[in-house]
């Protein structure tokens, strides 16, 4: 009798001048969620974040307080955050959009907060109703006021790289508003590619402007899609360039309920298989992220997009 044989795993080959270990920044809870248009339980909510964590994950965001008119998906933040809010060792920020958003979260013992800013004026329309120096203005009190409760405050700015109504986005139009989230206080920044468009020669021009402009590297996180099937090799360009935050989204759940071209976002087990490859620690176990993500494809519905999860599913082959 022929004993099943382990699961896969890449072989590990190290190479030079990467980081040592990537801090992954799951937002399949928010991100991943916000757009599905079935309601998703309280509960299973609740337990996909407490699994999440058990998979290894130490950053993971949980919803955000947006007026529910908007993300009625995430319209029970009040109820989730607090069946969370203890996980031991883990992060857990969450979306503020506006001054009422934070007072929401602060009221719940939030530590970690983020604001989402644009680098397009027909994004901040779409998305925020205003213009990118309205958004600004908008955003620059509410950091302030998290940083007197001594909140930890990402950035996030969305069209870096294309925008589906302007085109390419100019580089240096995504280094002045980045600068300018930094300059208002927030501690960290994530640079999103909403529409999938990057391509790695880009990432790293985009990233060595942002240098040459006095952002250091490591207050950047990238947060790619995968629309055009280049979220791994446009994160690898990150790396190399010395980044060490990463966003992804358990199983590649989430898109952009803003932008219509925008499909899933990197899938986590996708990414921490290729890191596992290059030697690069996470302190990701991959079989419960992927059971994890097995787990919340049953509650939607339908199979993960995630390829790593798909392929790690499948019955070994017979040699």
């Amino acid at each position: 009798m022929t004993s099943t044989p382990p699961p896969p795993l890449p072989m590990v080959v190290p190479t030079q001048d990467l980081p040592a270990r990537v801090r992954i920044h799951e937002v399949g809870a928010r991100d991943g969620l916000q757009n599905e248009k079935r309601a998703v339980p309280t509960e299973v909510k609740a337990e996909f974040i407490h699994r999440l964590a058990r998979s290894g994950l130490t950053t993971i965001e949980a919803t955000s307080f947006v007026h529910p008119k908007w993300v009625p998906q995430l319209a029970d933040a009040e109820d989730l955050f607090p069946l969370v809010q203890d996980i031991e060792g883990v992060h857990l920020p969450v979306l503020v959009p506006n001054a009422r958003g934070l007072d929401r979260a602060l009221a719940l013992g939030a530590h970690r907060v983020a604001v989402f800013a644009s680098a397009t004026e027909s994004f901040a329309k779409a998305n925020l109703n205003r213009t990118v120096a309205e958004s600004l203005a908008v955003f620059e009190p509410v950091v302030a006021r998290a940083k007197e409760h001594r909140a930890h405050v990402r950035g996030y700015l969305s069209m870096c790289f294309g925008d589906p109504w302007e085109g390419p986005v100019p580089v240096h139009q995504v280094v002045s508003v980045a600068k300018a989230l930094l300059d208002m206080g927030c501690d960290e920044l994530s640079l999103g590619d909403t529409i999938g468009v990057a391509t790695p020669g880009h990432v790293q021009t985009l990233l060595s402007e942002l240098n040459e402009e006095g952002v250091p590297t490591n207050v950047i996180g990238v947060h790619f899609h995968d629309t055009y099937g280049q979220a791994l090799a446009n994160t690898l360009a990150a790396l190399q360039h010395g980044v060490t935050t990463v966003d992804a989204s358990a199983g590649g759940l989430g898109g952009c309920p803003y932008a219509k071209s925008a499909t899933g976002n990197l899938a986590t087990e996708d990414l921490v298989w290729m890191l596992r490859g290059l030697g690069i620690e996470t302190g990701v176990d991959l079989g419960r992220l992927t059971d994890t993500s097995r787990w919340m494809a049953g509650h939607l519905g339908r199979p993960s997009p995630s390829r790593t999860v798909s392929a790690l599913a499948q019955p070994p082959q017979e040699q």
